[in-house]
């Protein structure tokens, strides 16, 4: 697969200039509540991601606790820990960090052996663990005594002397971050803070240095408070949790074409205020509190948003449309004119349909937060010239998203393959589930097939059993069109196997859902 081209490439003659990276303006708006927290990003004016996080939903992997050992089992090579939770947490003796040896390196430190837990840890002992796995059913939470802070770009690695970079970044580029953190460490650390290694996250490769350096700020502190902590507060507490959203809108979202973040709570207000104020200085500045009488995501028509983004089809402006189709695989995006019919020839009403399509795909793909494998299905384009103005258009759009994407040429068949890094679930996998009716298809049986459907289960019943009577109980619409096209069948099949048959439309059951009782 190719590269994305950079955000400076010009777009082709005849695409419609838009907004670069370079001069988007950005506004961030929280709306806050006991229950959930919702974020929306809107750059000139029109709403581009969605960010949601509910109380009761949020997991407890990346917080780091002061457990104590209550067990330790040799035979399982494995401890419980009690970190305050309903269940002991799991430790297994490979998620316990050891100390390296002298000669060894952080690249062969897996050659070594591994000592036994019950040389390493004892009961009642207390130890900083890090949640690695949220508890699931009967069992309790796994983790880790090898801790890990993450920030917007790096990986703090207290325990490890090491500068790595995620494997995902091809290889000159890994050597020149290294290189980068590497000098800004030593540079700008004091000789009594200096200790422990970072790793370049995949989206830290596009970071200047005044980003890494914040970045390394945060990290330190926020290590020297855990530490800090420790020493203070009893065995099983809470020492550090996971960054809520709203503190990873600070931490994350906030850049230098961001102007202003508004939420409307004065109690989060406060709170995220002191947060940014200590960590991030320059993101709180452009913190602001909304007062306003309209509910503050009425102000960009949010809520109308979400609602589309979950949907199938979305409108362009031109008349054409897309459809859009996520499953388990991949997601599929198919572009269709519609009733668009302004240019002066077919050909121009293609193009510049998928013109507007490539637009319209690279917000969609950051307002419902689809990853993995996308295909979309362009118009097909005659002309070469407007095939690669479609695809560094859309390419050129991709460039505004901060989640890295992959984009490959046209294939033979007219598609357009491309990878978008998964960050959490989509939109819709959020706030919707598979209907009980459909069971995620979509779809559901016609109510003639379904009458058809209980001809023949009639006729099986009949000859495997003797009932008195049958009554057969289905939707409304399956037992009219029995009553009036399909009565003819059914009276036949009556007279076939010699058994009166009831009708009893049962307005609670699904289309294609129907119970067949024997009396």
């Amino acid at each position: 697969m190719n590269r994305s081209d950079s955000p400076r490439a010009d777009a082709a003659a005849q695409a419609e200039p838009l907004h670069t990276q370079a001069d988007t303006a950005q506004d961030i708006l929280i709306n806050w509540s006991p229950q959930e927290t919702r974020v929306a990003v809107v750059e000139n004016g029109m709403v581009q991601e969605i960010h949601l996080e509910r109380t009761l939903e949020r997991g407890l992997v990346g917080n780091i606790y002061l457990g104590k050992v209550s067990r330790v089992l040799p035979g399982m090579q494995s401890a419980f820990v009690d970190i305050g939770l309903e269940r002991a947490a799991f430790l297994h003796v490979a998620d316990v960090w050891q100390r390296l040896p002298e000669g060894v390196t952080f690249a062969t430190r897996r050659l070594e052996p591994v000592r036994p837990i019950e040389k390493q840890v004892f009961e009642g002992q207390s130890l900083l663990v890090q949640v690695i796995k949220d508890p699931i059913g009967k069992k309790g939470a796994r983790l880790s005594t090898q801790i890990s802070i993450a920030g917007r770009s790096l990986v703090f690695l207290p325990q490890d002397e090491h500068i790595g970079v995620s494997q995902k970044i091809p290889q000159p580029e890994r050597d020149v971050l290294r290189d980068r953190v590497q000098q800004l460490v030593q540079q700008h650390t004091p000789v009594q803070q200096r200790g422990g290694g970072f790793i370049v996250r995949t989206n830290g490769e596009d970071s200047s240095d005044a980003e890494l350096l914040e970045d390394i700020r945060y990290l330190r502190k926020t290590w020297q408070k855990i530490r800090s902590e420790a020493l203070k507060q009893p065995a099983t507490s809470l020492l550090h949790q996971d960054l809520s959203l709203l503190q990873r809108v600070l931490r994350d979202l906030v850049s230098e074409h961001t102007h202003s973040v508004s939420i409307d709570s004065r109690e989060q207000h406060g709170l995220l205020h002191a947060f940014g104020a200590e960590y991030m200085p320059a993101a709180a500045q452009k913190l602001r509190r909304y007062q306003g009488e309209r509910p503050i995501f009425d102000l960009y028509n949010v809520d109308e948003e979400i609602n589309r983004a979950l949907g199938r089809r979305v409108e362009l402006k031109s008349g054409g449309y897309l459809i859009i189709d996520q499953t388990e695989a991949l997601t599929t995006i198919d572009v269709n004119t519609g009733g668009y019919v302004g240019a002066r020839n077919f050909d121009d009403t293609i193009f510049k349909t998928n013109l507007e399509a490539a637009q319209a795909i690279a917000r969609q793909l950051r307002i419902r937060n689809l990853g993995g494998i996308i295909v979309v299905d362009f118009i097909d384009m005659v002309r070469t010239e407007h095939q690669q103005a479609v695809l560094q258009e859309f390419r050129r759009q991709l460039a505004r998203d901060r989640v890295k994407t992959t984009v490959c040429e046209f294939s033979p068949l007219g598609l357009v393959e491309m990878t978008r890094k998964r960050t959490r679930e989509s939109l819709a996998r959020t706030l919707t589930q598979p209907c009980e009716v459909c069971a995620g298809t979509g779809e559901v049986k016609t109510a003639r097939s379904v009458c058809y459907e209980i001809l023949r289960e009639i006729l099986r019943e009949a000859r495997q059993f003797s009932p008195r009577e049958i009554k057969v109980l289905a939707a409304p619409e399956v037992i009219e069109l029995f009553l009036d096209e399909e009565s003819q069948y059914l009276a036949s099949l009556s007279d076939f196997i010699a058994k009166p048959i009831a009708l009893v439309a049962e307005a609670t059951l699904a289309p294609d859902r129907y119970d067949i009782v024997l009396i």
